[in-house]
């Protein structure tokens, strides 16, 4: 590597004291952007008329801009490694992305529209600076052959995923008991720590991450200059061809975010007593990867090192692959559980169904995702080590943005109409209840409870429906009394979304011995409900809807879709195993040169 330390570093437990300020300020930095990650979709799809509002979005644009989002995140890993090596050196780099990265957290925790915006673009510009350049540091920590290599990234993985078990916890339940700017500021004060971690941890970094440009000893000058050989070009070609393997295996793995996010919040059953909760918050799932992957990490390890010494195929590459087809595999649980909210009308399926497939896919990630970052320090020439670095993490945003194309096409268009019934007539379909509402007080906002229907304080309200065709006409009826609900609101037909509607229900053998079945989701348009001399008039409501089985349909397909692509994908990479390994010329048969009276000490030590 670029910066490996000529000279005797400091250890602890076998590994040099940088790896474990590299451990820490990542493990913080990934606390403030996994937590804010558990909260986006979620926050950007909650009503605008909330108690505690959102932006209103639909799922299915709120899975659109976290597709982009997360896809930018990575891909300015590509200019965050570039200045690395051109510019600053590794070290500065990271330390200009954690400033940004402080900076737009903290800006997330003003509850605006311009400040969430503004606050995600400093976080694509900060991860780009940080994350391709602290993972390249923990690379330049170990000489070239240094055994440890690989189990120096367990290490560091694990505590990137410490970081996201903690925050996936703690900041989605503040999150759910105090508000989302709340949480998206306890995300910000974890980044402000790793930044100080990473402060105060430079004098175990003296020799790691230093702009080489400038760098006084001979053989990093020349390697900067020489051109590339024959065997660098062959390792940079396997490197991109390995980073087609990162986009299919992030674009299937990160649904958790979107999709399956979304999908636990409506179709899990997460309801529990334990102390002021009723059920468990959506966005505490998301830590479920990180709380295996710390569980696993180790045995995963433990199990690669014993498989090797068995003679068996255990090159990067193989890992890879068995990891994507694994991940994959985690996919048939969510059919299952597909299956079993849809055996029902408006059914939920068990939480197991989520558990297990977070374990399918956390077992493929400690397969694939630690094993990339070490084949990339291993075979990238000294010169682009940042920017190969950069380029795999771009690689993971255009997963990224595969996952979140993915993860729309499982959200149907809603079909949208407008409430025509008068306030009155709703009492009939729902109830009054407890409803939080914001007052003025003093002249401060405070949230009291008032008994009411929620149409009289401008909330939002459903009605569970059944939907039919009778006579050629499409027919609403309240699902548990069977009353009609043609006179509640009137159908738009924008794009032709009657026919369409009465089409589906006619392919399908629609009637009204079997019917199929709507949520109609009464929303106050969001202007309107801020002025105050209209509140309660019961005005201004607007209807969407999807058809339960439809969408249904379409998640298990798409469910189906993830399983059966990696695993055929993983397959093919198996086949040409050979082919790819020929490009490494060797690259992994260095291991084991140095450092091996050290066997015992470290995680998943590789002998």
């Amino acid at each position: 590597m670029a910066n490996t330390a000529e000279i005797k570093q400091k250890e602890l437990f076998g590994h040099p004291m940088g790896l474990y300020v590299l451990f820490f300020t990542e493990l913080w930095e990934r606390f403030s952007y996994y937590g804010m990650r558990a909260l986006l979709t979620l926050y950007i799809a909650t009503s605008a008329t909330a108690v505690d509002p959102g932006l209103g979005w639909s799922s299915k644009d709120a899975i659109w801009l976290y597709g982009w989002y997360t896809m930018l995140v990575y891909v300015a890993s590509i200019p965050g490694g570039w200045i690395a090596d051109k510019f600053l050196g590794q070290k500065k780099t990271v330390m200009l992305g954690g400033f940004l990265l402080c900076l737009g957290h903290g800006i997330l925790a003003i509850p605006t529209s311009w400040a969430f915006f503004s606050g995600l673009l400093l976080i694509i510009l900060g991860v780009g600076g940080l994350k391709p350049n602290i993972s390249t540091m923990v690379g330049g920590l170990y000489k070239d052959g240094d055994i440890r290599r690989d189990s120096g990234f367990t290490i560091f993985y694990i505590g990137i995923n410490i970081g996201a078990f903690l925050s996936s916890i703690i900041v989605g339940l503040v999150a759910y008991k105090y508000g989302w700017h709340y949480g998206f500021g306890l995300a910000g004060i974890g980044m402000l720590i790793g930044q100080m971690v990473f402060i105060a941890g430079q004098k175990y970094l003296k020799h790691v991450g230093n702009f080489l440009g400038k760098s006084e000893n001979p053989d990093e000058q020349a390697a900067m200059k020489k051109p590339l050989t024959k065997i660098e070009k062959d390792r940079v070609i396997v490197l991109l061809i390995s980073f087609l393997i990162v986009i299919v295996f992030w674009g299937a793995f990160e649904q958790a975010g979107g999709l399956m996010n979304l999908y636990t919040d409506a179709k899990v059953d997460r309801s529990i007593n334990f102390a002021s909760f009723t059920e468990i918050p959506a966005a505490v799932f998301q830590s479920l990867n990180a709380g295996y992957i710390i569980i696993f990490g180790t045995l995963i390890g433990g199990f690669w090192i014993w498989w090797k010494k068995k003679g068996k195929e255990s090159s990067s590459l193989f890992k890879m692959a068995i990891g994507t087809i694994i991940m994959g595999l985690g996919y048939v649980f969510m059919m299952f559980a597909s299956k079993e909210a849809g055996s029902v009308e408006f059914g939920k399926a068990a939480m197991s169904w989520v558990f297990l497939a977070y374990l399918f896919h956390t077992i493929g990630e400690l397969c694939t995702s630690p094993v990339s970052l070490s084949f990339i320090t291993k075979l990238a020439p000294v010169k682009y080590a940042s920017i190969m670095m950069g380029i795999y993490f771009a690689a993971t945003g255009f997963g990224n943005k595969l996952a979140g194309s993915i993860g729309e096409s499982a959200q149907l268009e809603s079909y949208h109409g407008k409430m025509i019934m008068t306030k009155q007539d709703t009492y009939s379909f729902t109830s009054k209840d407890s409803i939080e509402v914001k007052k003025i007080v003093d002249g401060q906002k405070v949230i009291e409870k008032v008994f009411a229907y929620p149409i009289e304080e401008d909330k939002n309200f459903s009605i569970k429906g059944k939907v039919y065709l009778e006579n050629n006409n499409i027919v609403f009826t309240a699902y548990k009394t069977g009353e009609n609900l043609g006179n509640t609101f009137a159908l738009n037909n924008e794009n032709g979304a009657k026919e369409s509607l009465m089409q589906y229900l006619k392919d399908n053998g629609v009637s009204a011995k079997k019917p199929y079945h709507v949520n109609l989701k009464f929303e106050k348009d969001a202007d309107k409900a801020q002025n105050i001399g209209n509140k309660g008039d019961g005005k201004d409501y607007g209807v969407s809807f999807v058809v339960e089985e439809e969408q249904t349909e379409q998640e298990y397909k798409i469910f189906q879709f993830l399983t059966l692509f990696t695993v055929i994908f993983g397959l093919l990479l198996i086949l040409f195993l050979k082919k790819l390994k020929k490009l490494t010329h060797g690259a992994e048969d260095m291991e084991g040169t140095s450092h091996e009276e050290i066997e015992g000490f470290e995680i998943a030590d590789k002998q």
